[in-house]
């Protein structure tokens, strides 16, 4: 019984191996450009400490951003009254 990713191109376990091949080597060539993009990143934070800025700082506005608004005001909300009840706010 073949697949129907096999049906008449041959042997199944042939056309199987190729597609896995396939998969593998994208995968790989996604980890490369991954790491370049990573590197990339990694420069724009380290020109971002030689102006001054504070990268953790950004690093929080970053993963802020990506936050739904909603959800990012809630956790605003209960930070300042926690800070208050603490006297902190």
């Amino acid at each position: 019984m073949s697949t129907p990713a096999a049906v008449g191109q041959g042997d199944p376990s042939s056309v199987a191996a190729d597609q896995l091949k396939s998969i593998i080597e994208r995968i790989e060539r996604l980890e490369e450009e991954k790491a370049g993009i990573a590197g990339d990143i990694k420069d724009v934070y380290a020109e971002a400490k030689g102006n001054g800025f504070d990268t953790a700082v950004l690093r929080k506005i970053i993963a802020r951003r990506k936050r739904d608004r909603d959800e990012v005001q809630e956790e605003d909300a209960i930070l300042e009254l926690y800070l208050s009840a603490l006297g902190m706010a």
